[in-house]
């Protein structure tokens, strides 16, 4: 996104142009909730239904403070977003209500007063208090109600079954394969701490010790207090800490011979 027009060389502005960008924008919008709360304008038309109220949707959004290029809040660089159900895990009333008025495959700008976004407060230190916010959003799909209730339904039993399979494969002693369930089972959740504790100890067992740490520290994150994931950190630090041993023995005694050698011939 790129920012709006400003005035240059110090020139005054005149007319139309003393009105901030935003509310140029607004002039061409269509307002949705009837009071200039939210307005909204079509980037690229969708097809089929609009969105129901009780549905989960998939989306990418950008949201963009006046006068700045950069977004201050996206999910467009995550690989797959996730699953949103509208009433539960969307916070802004006004994305809420943009979304309602969407179709599957639809590319959408949409301006939020306060009132419909970060109200009187604002959300410091990046939203100032009082202030409209842009959003691009597009919507990727939909499921409704009963839809939704399937997919995770689906998503609940595929997860248990892939988790079981890591845990199979660990004690097969085949960490490869654990180590690949266990991230597939991430994708479906990416903060199933049994799921990040599997790829930990996959990953120990491969002695790849900075990915094993990365994985088990987030466990941890989701489960602080959880003995099997704390116990696997301390086995992976003392198997580092002889690796590291390991490390400087075999160092020192491949250069010995030749610091030998040069005291010899100093002789």
């Amino acid at each position: 996104m790129s920012t709006f027009s400003r005035p240059r060389n110090g020139t005054p502005p005149s007319g139309a142009a003393c009105r901030s960008p935003y509310q140029r924008l607004s002039q061409r919008m269509l307002d949705i909730t009837g009071d200039q709360g939210v307005l909204k304008d079509v980037i690229r038309e969708g097809t089929g239904d609009l969105v129901t109220p009780d549905a989960s949707v998939l989306v990418k959004y950008s949201g963009y403070l006046e006068h700045m290029d950069k977004p201050f809040d996206s999910n467009c660089f995550r690989k797959t977003p996730r699953l949103m159900k509208l009433g539960e895990d969307i916070t802004l009333w006004g994305m809420e209500l943009g979304l309602l008025s969407m179709r599957r495959g639809e590319l959408a700008r949409f301006l939020f007063k306060p009132t419909y976004a970060y109200g009187t407060l604002g959300c410091p230190p990046l939203i100032p208090p009082n202030t409209t916010v842009l959003f691009e959003i597009e919507l990727l799909d939909f499921l409704d109600s009963a839809e939704s209730d399937k997919f995770c339904a689906l998503s609940a039993a595929k997860l248990l079954v892939l988790l079981n399979l890591s845990f199979a494969y660990l004690k097969l002693d085949r960490p490869t394969m654990a180590l690949r369930y266990g991230e597939q089972a991430l994708i479906i959740d990416q903060k199933n701490a049994k799921a990040l504790f599997r790829c930990g100890q996959a990953c120990l067992l491969l002695t790849e010790y900075q990915q094993a740490r990365d994985f088990l520290v987030r466990a941890q994150k989701e489960q602080p207090f959880n003995h099997d994931i704390n116990n696997e950190l301390k086995k992976l630090a003392s198997y580092y800490r002889d690796y590291t041993d390991r490390e400087k023995e075999m160092c020192h005694r491949m250069f010995a011979p030749c610091e030998n050698s040069s005291t010899a011939g100093e002789r």
